[in-house]
């Protein structure tokens, strides 16, 4: 089976910078296209970004478009998500995903336990 465990989560003040790893484990990593999604409390689910399994395309929420970039390393088993000009309403639980493509958590199958974002403003 995979395994998504996701790190880098942290508390940041407004305008700063994190850096988010999803280290994969199971022989499909390479083969499918990773995304991120975050939850903050009380509310759904939220698409954040996704990345093909080559890395050649990618696509971005429009609200965090600019300011986040994915990318992964398979090499290493590893998706991230570089998080700039961190604004308070990023605060969330954010979650690795694989195993689908698209911006619907319903088109992934595998999905990391989270780890969370607090942005203070």
């Amino acid at each position: 089976q995979v395994q998504l465990v996701e790190s880098g989560g942290g508390l940041v003040q407004a305008g700063g910078s994190l850096r988010l790893s999803c280290a994969a484990t199971g022989r499909i990593f390479s083969s499918y296209a990773m995304g991120w999604f975050r939850q903050a409390p009380g509310k759904e689910r939220d698409f954040v970004a996704t990345i093909s399994w080559g890395g050649s395309s990618t696509y971005y929420a429009d609200s965090v478009k600019g300011r986040f970039t994915i990318s992964r390393d398979n090499a290493k088993n590893t998706v991230y998500l570089q998080m700039n000009s961190l604004k308070p309403e990023d605060t969330a639980v954010y979650y690795c995903a694989t195993g689908g493509w698209g911006t619907s958590d319903r088109s992934y199958d595998y999905w990391g336990q989270g780890t969370q974002v607090t942005v203070s403003s």
